[in-house]
């Protein structure tokens, strides 16, 4: 991830990691529209460190939504319900007494079966736990930078294969729980559709390459026999989840975060068991793979 300094910015305060992945964005109410500088900063800031967070940042869903038109479209999110009335924004709520595996508990990049996946993901607190619930990020660009010259030949031109069908497919995990979940998940075979990525992702910003696979979404490689593609994918996986790639966000009451699905991976560890905890969450719409 590029670095950006304090000074890069005229309307906004950056803190950033000192890895450069994950930063925290200050100076601003994103219950308002935001200036048009402002906002192209807030845009910069994002593409460079992969994941910002605002925190102190109380919205109502009418401004949470507003939020999401201005950095573009709403994405489509499938195979599970939307809140009533509000196509657009998923309650991600676990209550203190749910059993079920907490939601999201696998790596993954947003929808990434998708024909053209989420640039990016917003998810805003409103119940905050008072331990556990960290979301995990995966550096995906500097994850593809640090492959040998040689594993970087391999890739090259490589389509990994996309689908929903682990989680979401007739037969996928969710179908086959047993414990009861507040969050309607619908289990369909439209989960087993396959949709065809570049392996290593450009980023559309930046121009910089990313790894864009993980062991939630990508099931192959084209033109590859199974074993090959299951060995190859699995070196990938346990590349890029080093911990030198990782960032490991702690959440804060009425804190927004937005990621970037084209070149970080996430995970949502549990450890709250016994709370309630309540997200809003929001896609924005993105481009096909390249």
């Amino acid at each position: 991830m590029a670095q950006t300094n304090l000074s890069d910015f005229q309307s906004i305060t950056v803190e950033a990691n000192p890895s450069g992945f994950g930063a925290a964005i200050t100076g601003l109410d994103l219950s308002k529209p935001l200036p048009p500088e402002t906002l192209e900063e807030v845009k910069d800031a994002w593409a460079a460190h992969g994941v910002v967070c605002f925190p102190d940042q109380p919205l109502t869903l009418d401004e949470l939504e507003a939020f999401t038109l201005q950095l573009g479209e709403f994405g489509e999110d499938p195979f599970i319900k939307s809140m009533e009335g509000r196509p657009h924004v998923l309650e991600l709520r676990r209550e203190p007494d749910e059993k079920a595996t907490n939601f999201g508990a696998g790596w993954h990049s947003d929808w990434s079966f998708q024909e053209a996946p989420p640039a990016g993901t917003i998810l805003h607190s409103e119940v905050t736990p008072p331990v556990g619930g960290d979301t995990l990020y995966a550096d995906g660009t500097r994850a593809y930078d640090d492959l040998s010259d040689e594993m970087k030949e391999r890739l090259k031109g490589l389509m990994a294969v996309h689908s929903a069908i682990l989680p979401y497919g007739s037969k996928g995990l969710f179908a086959q729980e047993t414990e009861k979940r507040t969050m309607k998940i619908i289990s369909s075979t439209k989960a087993e559709t396959k949709q065809l990525h570049p392996l290593v992702r450009t980023h559309p910003v930046t121009g910089r390459k990313a790894l864009y696979v993980s062991p939630t979404y990508t099931i192959g490689i084209e033109g590859m026999d199974e074993a090959e593609a299951q060995a190859l994918l699995g070196e990938l996986f346990v590349h890029m989840v080093q911990d030198k790639y990782v960032y490991r966000h702690k959440w804060q009451q009425n804190m927004l975060t937005l990621w970037d699905n084209r070149c970080c991976l996430h995970l949502a560890d549990g450890g709250y068991d016994g709370h309630l905890r309540v997200m809003h969450r929001t896609t924005i719409a993105g481009d096909v793979p390249v």
